[in-house]
């Protein structure tokens, strides 16, 4: 199949790992929206909630996917198996023959770390268990999907994470355990980026910014419809981005025939929309990373004027 303006990744494949809610649904869809077939995975079905027992499904992120015009096929699957992984990448290739796109967006940590609590008074289990989902199901992922992906050229990787490089470096994030997590993410993408280079593919590690999720706008207690009611309570909320602002971003790379430029490197939504030219939903191009560091932490009063 041909690419078309109106879907540049008809015929595209992809794999979006960690796609039942937040960033991973909103790729998805627009990877969808691009013609793509996407295989979207997840712990959350119709019929067994994961641990965060929360109502959205793998099932509906691939509707959604194909409602927006690609082919969505859910694929119920725990990447910390790597029994399962392996048996999730061998369906695509005995079905599609070809991996174009992969996406590891798995986290699950929301209920396992605390603010602010230092190493020696987080509960470890806890602690461990959130490394495990946000960094070893990214490996094993890796693992099992990359020789699929090798098979042609152009392949491209997308390791998503929370900050970017500069701004983790320099900033502490959360946690002991919610940092190490998100670092680690940042540095596969750059390990990854000079194993895939030579081989002709791409890796790069992408953040959003202060995402509009499921599980933020119920914290907040508003709607994407109204989620500007919560700015009184937290006005630096006026920055945040819906989930399909990374999803154009991925889109807009697995797209681009010059991707390799920017092999290793650490992304964000805001940045590559000033690249590529994309907005969100509303016609916006929020830069959170930059507000972040000019207004947030330098303790100025919430304005997004020239940052969206």
């Amino acid at each position: 199949m041909a690419e078309s303006p109106k879907k540049p990744l008809a015929g595209r494949v992809a794999l979006v790992a960690g796609a039942t809610r937040g960033a991973g649904r909103g790729i998805a869809v627009e990877l969808g929206a691009a013609g793509a077939t996407v295989y979207v995975t997840g712990r959350s079905t119709r019929a067994r909630r994961s641990e965060y027992d929360r109502p959205e499904t793998v099932e509906d992120t691939a509707d959604l996917v194909t409602e927006a015009g690609g082919h969505g096929i859910a694929v119920p699957t725990d990447h910390l198996d790597p029994a399962q992984v392996a048996a999730l990448v061998d369906r695509v290739a005995r079905e599609q023959g070809r991996l174009d796109v992969l996406v590891n967006d798995i986290w699950g940590g929301e209920n396992l770390f605390a603010w602010d609590s230092p190493v020696w008074e987080h509960d470890l289990d806890k602690g461990l268990r959130l490394l495990r989902l946000a960094v070893e199901t990214h490996a094993v992922t890796s693992h099992h999907a990359l020789p699929l992906l090798l098979r042609r050229p152009g392949g491209l990787v997308v390791e998503v994470t929370d900050g970017t490089d500069d701004y983790n470096r320099d900033h502490y994030r959360v946690s002991f355990f919610y940092d190490l997590a998100k670092s680690s993410v940042l540095r596969m993408a750059f390990a990854l980026g000079h194993e895939l280079g030579p081989r002709g593919a791409t890796a790069v590690a992408l953040t959003p910014g202060w995402l509009r999720s499921e599980i933020m706008l119920d914290h907040f207690g508003v709607r994407e419809e109204n989620w500007r009611d919560a700015l009184d309570r937290v006005p630096h909320f006026a920055i945040s981005e819906t989930p399909r602002y990374v999803g154009r971003a991925v889109t807009a790379l697995a797209a681009d025939p010059d991707v390799a430029r920017f092999n290793g490197r650490s992304l964000s939504s805001g940045g590559l929309a000033r690249a590529y030219g994309f907005t969100d939903l509303d016609g916006s191009r929020p830069d959170a990373w930059r507000y972040l560091v000019e207004v947030q932490d330098a303790g100025k009063p919430a304005d997004v004027t020239g940052y969206r």
